[in-house]
């Protein structure tokens, strides 16, 4: 709903897919009317019919919706684009999955996309979140943090470390990209944080809070700065112990 076929084959061959390959196992299509147009879901079916596929990606949720006339803030029309499109491919066998938006304010972002709260409510399955650390550009290494939002019945949470926000930290997506033509991805399993470990990133948040705010409680700096309770307490610590803080 938001590419088109020669964005993503683009990205197909970068990753090193092979071009034979992506005819034989990988078919594109491009909706231009609702499924509830004439003939469009028996178009739908015969697809999934005759290529059997495993894996299904819906890109995006919010140009689906649009194009079907629903309110994503609506949670009647969450749950009835959930049955007219995901699902209904869902019970034609394939795993599905639902590529979504978050809203651009960090602060007021949850744990599920951008919308009614049943699209995390309704979710069969499991709901990541990508968190930006590094932006992807040509040329550069790009990271992102993989967050778990939602697991039922929990087959993957099992392989996660605690975050916050409810959060599960799953993994960090490594992009590497050496130019136009070839991206390297890795998928990187979380780790314990080692002894000399320092949350430099919550250290930096606090000195801004302070340097804005002007001197404050520890309580009042904790609600100021966004992040783990016991985390934000420890990077305190080391700024008070590091004399850049009293």
């Amino acid at each position: 709903f938001e590419d088109d076929e020669g964005g993503i084959v683009g990205r197909l061959l970068a990753l090193g897919a092979n071009a034979d390959s992506i005819r034989q196992r990988f078919a594109y299509v491009r909706p231009d009317e609702s499924i509830a147009a004439l003939g469009s879901r028996e178009d739908l079916a015969e697809i999934l019919e005759d290529l059997h596929p495993t894996l299904v990606a819906l890109d995006g949720v919010t140009e689906a919706m649009t194009m079907h006339g629903l309110e994503m803030k609506d949670n009647t029309d969450v749950a009835r684009f959930g049955a007219l499109l995901p699902r209904w491919i869902a019970n034609h066998g394939p795993a599905v999955v639902a590529l979504d938006h978050v809203v651009k304010a960090a602060d007021s972002r949850g744990r599920y996309a951008i919308g009614g709260v049943h699209k995390l409510n309704g979710l069969n399955g499991c709901a990541y979140t990508l968190e930006n650390r590094t932006k992807f550009r040509i040329g550069g290494i790009g990271k992102s943090t993989v967050y778990v939002s939602k697991d039922r019945p929990g087959q993957v949470r099992r392989h996660s470390l605690p975050a916050s926000e409810g959060r599960d930290w799953f993994a960090d997506l490594v992009i590497t990209s050496h130019n136009e033509s070839f991206v390297e991805v890795d998928l990187d399993p979380p780790t314990e944080h080692p002894e000399n470990f320092r949350p430099t990133v919550l250290m930096c948040r606090i000195s801004e809070a302070l340097a804005q705010y002007g001197p404050l409680a520890q309580r009042r700096i904790l609600a100021a700065v966004k992040g783990r309770t016991d985390t934000k307490r420890d990077a305190l610590d080391l700024l008070i112990l590091g004399g850049y803080v009293s």
